[in-house]
C-alpha cells in the first residue's frame, strides 16, 4: 500500500486531513507516496503548537539555544546519506548533488551555532550626562518558511537554523512534491533536544500558504520559488503586517570573452547548466559569448558533451537524473518546441532521450540552443530545466547591456583573464551574486543569498547577517538613573 506521509505539529506526527496528493518516483513515474494538503484548520493547529511553546523558547538563554544547533549539526552530519537519499527518492537528482546540498544546508547550522555572538547588542556609555543607551534583539514569535521543490533539504535550513536559534518558533510548509526530507528534519530537531511546538511541519498546497499569510499570529514569511508566486506571497503578507522575504524567478547569464580559459568555461557550463537537470534558481541558463569565434569555439566543444550526458535514476548516480514531474518535463519539453520553432539553433536535442528500464520515469535530454535572440521566449522566461541559450555579442558593454536589462537579476558569472574587464563587470552588473570564473556563486552561510529585481521581494537577503535582521526585532534602550523628579518638557537632547 502506499505510504500516507503525516504532519509534523507540536512533537507529533498528525495523519489529517480530507485532501492528498501524489508523491512520484521520478525514475519510475510511479506513486511512492501521499501527501496530505492542509486545510485552514490544519495551519491554525500548527500555530497554536507554535505560539504555544514561542515564550518559553524566547526565554532560553542564546548558549544553550546554540547547544541545540550544535546537536542538531552532529545529527545531520550522522544521517546525511539518509537525508541524501531521500532527497534523490522524491525530487530525482544524482546522489552526490543530493549530498552537496546536504553540505550547504549545515554550512548554515554551523553559522547558527554563532548565534550568541550574532545576537549581542552594541552599549554606548554617556549618550547624555549619566544616560547611557544599548540595543538589544528580539526574536519575532511564529515564522513560517515555504519552500520549492529543487532543494527540499538546503532551502528550509537556509531558513530554520537562524530563525529557532534568534528565538522564534517556526512553520514549515514544503513543497508537496517531496515533503519527506522535512519530516527527517523535524525528527533530528526533535532529537537534538528542541522543545515539543517550536518546528512543526505543516504540508499543502495554496489553501495551506494562504493561510499562513492570513494568520495574524505569523509575523513573517520566507519564501523561495517562481518569481509570480514570490510576488503574490510578498504582496498579500505585507498587506497583511507580515515581514517577508519572497525569493523569485532567474535567468543566470555567463559572460565568456575572448580571452578565457575555453575548456574550463565548456566545463563550468556543463555543470552549471545541466546539474540537477537545471532545476536550480543559480543554474546557468545563458551563455553570452563575445564575439562569433568565442562562440563557435564554444559550442563545438560543449555540443559533444551534452549530447554525450549520462542520464538515469538519480540513485545510480549518474551525471544527470529526470525531472521532478511528468508535468514539468512537459512543459521544458514544451519550451524547446517554442525554441525551435522561434528560430534558433537546436544543436543538441535532449528530447529523444530514452532510458533503458525507466520508459515511464521524468527523463529529458540536454539541450543546447545556439544563435538565441532576446525577444524568444526561451531566452524571457525561465524554463528551470536541462535547456542552454548560446547568445552572441560583439563586445562586453553590449553582454553588460544584455544582462542588465533582463527583468530577472538573480546570479550571473564572468570567464575572463582579464582582472579590470571582471573588476568593471563585478561592479556595473545588476545582480545580487556574481562569480569570476566561478559558475554559480552561492554565498557561503556567513554572507547572504539574494538577488535583485524580480528575483526577490523584500529588502533582506536569506541567511548570514540579513538573516540574523530578518528574524529579530531591534530595540533600543536609553536610560538614566536620576537624583531628581523633576519634570522635562522640552525634547530631550541628552546634553
Amino acid at each position: 500500500m502506499t505510504t500516507t506521509l503525516p504532519h509534523f505539529i507540536g512533537g507529533q506526527r498528525i495523519d489529517a486531513g480530507q485532501r492528498h496528493g501524489d508523491v512520484f518516483d521520478p525514475a519510475t513515474g510511479q506513486v511512492a507516496a501521499r501527501v496530505p494538503l492542509a486545510s485552514a484548520d490544519d495551519v491554525t493547529r500548527a500555530v497554536d503548537a507554535a505560539a504555544a511553546a514561542f515564550p518559553g523558547w524566547a526565554a532560553t538563554t542564546p548558549l544553550n539555544r546554540a547547544r541545540v544547533m550544535f546537536r542538531f549539526k552532529e545529527l545531520l552530519e550522522r544521517h546525511a546519506d539518509d537525508l541524501a537519499a531521500c532527497i534523490t527518492a522524491e525530487h530525482g537528482k544524482v546522489l552526490s548533488d543530493a549530498r552537496g546540498e546536504v553540505t550547504r544546508g549545515l554550512e548554515v547550522v554551523e553559522f547558527a551555532c554563532g548565534i550568541p555572538h550574532l545576537v549581542k547588542g552594541e552599549h554606548s556609555m554617556d549618550v547624555g550626562r549619566e544616560v547611557d543607551s544599548w540595543t538589544e534583539y528580539a526574536p519575532l514569535g511564529v515564522v513560517a518558511g515555504i519552500t520549492p521543490f529543487n532543494f527540499p533539504a538546503m532551502v528550509p535550513l537556509w531558513m530554520l537554523p537562524v530563525a529557532l536559534a534568534c528565538g522564534n518558533s517556526f512553520i514549515l510548509k514544503p513543497s508537496e512534491r517531496d515533503p519527506s526530507a522535512s519530516l527527517l528534519l523535524a525528527e533530528l530537531l526533535q532529537q537534538a533536544g528542541l522543545p515539543d511546538g517550536v518546528f512543526n511541519v505543516v504540508h499543502g498546497d495554496k489553501v495551506a500558504v494562504d493561510a499562513l499569510l492570513d494568520e495574524p499570529r505569523v509575523q513573517a514569511i520566507s519564501f523561495v520559488g517562481s518569481t509570480p508566486i514570490a510576488e503574490y506571497i510578498y504582496a498579500r503578507g505585507s498587506a497583511n503586517g507580515k515581514r517577508v522575504q519572497a525569493l523569485g524567478g532567474a535567468k543566470n547569464h555567463m559572460v565568456v570573452l575572448p580571452d578565457a580559459d575555453l575548456d574550463g568555461a565548456v566545463s563550468a557550463l556543463l555543470g552549471a547548466g545541466y546539474g540537477s537537470a537545471g532545476e536550480r534558481c543559480m543554474a546557468i541558463s545563458v551563455a553570452v559569448c563575445v564575439g562569433d569565434a568565442t562562440a563557435d569555439a564554444l559550442v563545438a566543444k560543449l555540443a559533444p558533451r551534452v549530447a554525450a550526458l549520462k542520464v538515469g535514476p538519480g540513485c545510480q548516480d549518474p551525471e544527470m537524473g529526470p525531472l521532478v514531474t511528468a508535468a514539468h518535463r512537459d512543459k521544458v519539453r514544451g519550451y524547446v518546441d517554442a525554441g525551435v520553432a522561434e528560430g534558433a539553433q537546436l544543436v543538441v536535442d535532449g528530447r529523444g532521450l530514452a532510458v533503458e528500464g525507466h520508459a515511464e520515469g521524468f527523463f529529458l535530454g540536454g539541450c543546447l540552443f545556439d544563435r538565441v535572440q532576446p525577444g524568444m521566449r526561451i531566452y524571457r522566461e525561465e524554463i528551470f530545466g536541462p535547456v542552454l541559450c548560446v547568445m552572441r555579442v560583439p563586445d562586453l558593454e553590449t553582454a553588460l547591456q544584455l544582462v542588465n536589462a533582463h527583468e530577472y537579476g538573480n546570479g550571473t558569472a564572468i570567464f575572463t583573464r582579464d582582472g579590470g574587464a571582471a573588476r568593471e563587470f563585478s561592479h556595473r552588473v545588476q545582480a545580487g551574486m556574481v562569480g569570476i570564473n566561478v559558475p554559480i556563486p552561492v554565498p557561503m552561510a556567513f554572507h547572504s543569498f539574494g538577488g535583485w529585481k524580480r528575483s526577490i521581494f523584500g529588502p533582506l537577503h536569506v541567511h548570514g547577517p540579513d538573516g540574523v535582521r530578518f528574524y529579530t526585532r531591534l530595540k533600543t534602550v536609553t536610560a538614566r538613573w536620576p537624583d531628581t523628579h523633576a519634570a522635562e518638557f522640552a525634547m530631550p537632547t541628552m546634553k
